[in-house]
């Protein structure tokens, strides 16, 4: 026999503890990753900045218009790397012609320059295996000089002249 003043849970609050479970067992998966085969990594945070600063880019004398590789093939006196910009760190005698090798440290490039010459006398430039060859015209004046090659040094290029009478040479580059 049922005993007095007891009670019965009435079946609408034994449906709101099944739902409030199952509310806090739903937000317990979705806030821990389990890990599965499918887990996506977490994001981590971005890393902190460098404590240096990257280094600037020199900016170029007034007149210059390339540096390093961007000379390479280009002509030293269009790109503003010759006259005060250049020094002459080589030179030779060839018969009666002058083989110089320019260099620019501002363009980082050096280049060949003969002067003296006859028409048909080349002059080159080399550095490792760029090379760059430039000739006496026909009508012309007694020089002529060479496109660029990048180099970090004017002592890492070498002149060559081969003069139309026959005979070649090399600065000691």
């Amino acid at each position: 026999a049922p005993r007095r003043g007891a009670r019965r849970a009435s079946p609408l609050l034994y449906a709101a503890g099944v739902v409030g479970a199952a509310l806090v067992v739903t937000a317990a998966v979705l806030l821990v990753d389990l890990g599965g085969p499918d887990a996506r990594p977490e994001a981590r945070p971005a890393p902190p900045p460098a404590t240096t600063a990257p280094a600037a880019t020199p900016s170029l004398p007034e007149g210059v218009r390339c540096t390093g590789a961007d000379c390479g093939g280009l002509d030293p006196e269009d790109m503003g790397c010759g006259g005060p910009l250049a020094t002459t760190v080589d030179r030779m005698r060839l018969g009666g012609a002058l083989v110089e090798v320019r260099h620019s440290e501002v363009c980082a490039a050096a280049w060949a320059r003969i002067s003296g010459g006859a028409p048909g006398d080349e002059v080159s430039v080399q550095a490792g295996t760029a090379i760059q060859v430039a000739n006496v015209l026909e009508g012309g004046d007694s020089g002529a000089y060479t496109a660029m090659i990048p180099v970090p040094s004017g002592s890492a290029a070498r002149a060559c002249a081969a003069l139309s009478g026959g005979e070649d040479g090399c600065t000691g580059g």
